[in-house]
């Protein structure tokens, strides 16, 4: 990877995997783009930006072709909440930005494309505990939806085009650096700002769901090595289980509570109550261990005090 471009740049996941690649590519490297025109501070002062639309393909191939690009990482996307909301905008941008870069890689002869999927492809008949590599995808979401047909679609044009795209099903991620984009995890972020500011947390997911979760630095790590992995090693190319923790709001409570005692919470699900249920509660990700050395750093308690520890410092409380 010589000259890597980053889509969605200013969301969650990619602003810190922008950073985490300038750190380790260069930063005049990684070439960020987002729909957004403004970029933030961080991502503006430390290498290329550009605005682009995915659905519109120009706008992406004038990056490629200006900055000579071998490698993208393609994260813009509409996520689950905001996708259920305008499904129309959930299809149009995933499924358009998908099919648009792979067209893009294909003519444009490029190395490697990373798009990320999720465990939102999950849905009803999926066994809930260890959900296997290959199994049943029935999404409930248009988000899911959307990861479904492009998982399907990057196996396609490696079979059919000999294209290098890949990609990892994300579990929940959470981050002391940059707030959630409109997913139905996104109560493992919020809750630790409301733990900071506030002391409690009203949570719109019911005291015993339990889903797959990933510290951000696991989720740049595991990112960063499936892009590097030896292609030959690959079996599975688009559709890789990732897993790194998996627990409840009320176990997060739990953990937070041994640094902050005086912590509360309560409960009110709303619509993403419905989201979450129809998706695992833990995974196997065998297939990523045994084909590229995928190991997670963090459990729930030692994220918990990192994230913490982060956010008082950032706010200056002294906290931990």
């Amino acid at each position: 990877m010589k000259k890597i471009l980053v889509t969605g740049a200013l969301g969650q996941i990619g602003t810190e995997l922008t950073l985490a690649l300038r750190k380790k590519y260069g930063n005049e490297n990684v070439i960020a783009s987002d729909i957004r025109h403004k970029a933030s501070k961080v991502i503006e002062e430390t290498g290329p930006f550009h605005w682009a639309d995915v659905t519109i393909p120009d706008t992406l191939k004038h990056i490629i072709i200006n900055y000579d690009v071998d490698t993208v990482f393609h994260l813009a996307a509409i996520l689950s909440a905001v996708g259920e909301k305008d499904p129309q905008l959930c299809w149009n941008v995933n499924m358009m930005g998908t099919i648009n870069m792979l067209e893009i890689g294909v003519k444009h002869k490029l190395d490697r494309i990373i798009i990320p999927s999720s465990m939102a492809v999950w849905g009803a008949g999926v066994p809930q505990d260890l959900t296997p590599q290959d199994s049943v995808l029935k999404p409930s979401t248009m988000y899911g939806i959307t990861k479904v047909a492009g998982e399907l679609l990057c196996d396609y044009y490696v079979q059919k085009y000999g294209l290098d795209c890949r990609g990892l099903r994300y579990p929940g991620i959470i981050s002391s650096e940059t707030l959630p984009g409109g997913g139905t995890t996104d109560y493992a972020v919020d809750i630790f700002y409301s733990a900071i500011k506030t002391g409690s947390y009203s949570c719109f997911l019911s005291e015993e769901t339990m889903l797959p979760m990933m510290y951000m630095p696991d989720c740049l790590k595991a990112t960063i090595d499936l892009a590097e992995a030896d292609f030959a090693n690959l079996n599975h190319h688009s559709d890789f289980n990732v897993a790194a923790m998996s627990f409840t709001p009320k176990q997060l409570a739990e953990s937070i509570r041994k640094y902050i005692p005086s912590f509360t919470i309560d409960y009110a699900p709303d619509f993403r109550q419905k989201i979450a249920d129809s998706w695992p509660h833990s995974i196997d990700d065998s297939s990523a261990r045994n084909e590229w050395g995928w190991a997670p750093s963090f459990d729930l308690d030692a994220m918990t005090k990192d994230m913490l520890e982060k956010l008082s410092a950032k706010h200056k409380l002294g906290l931990i």
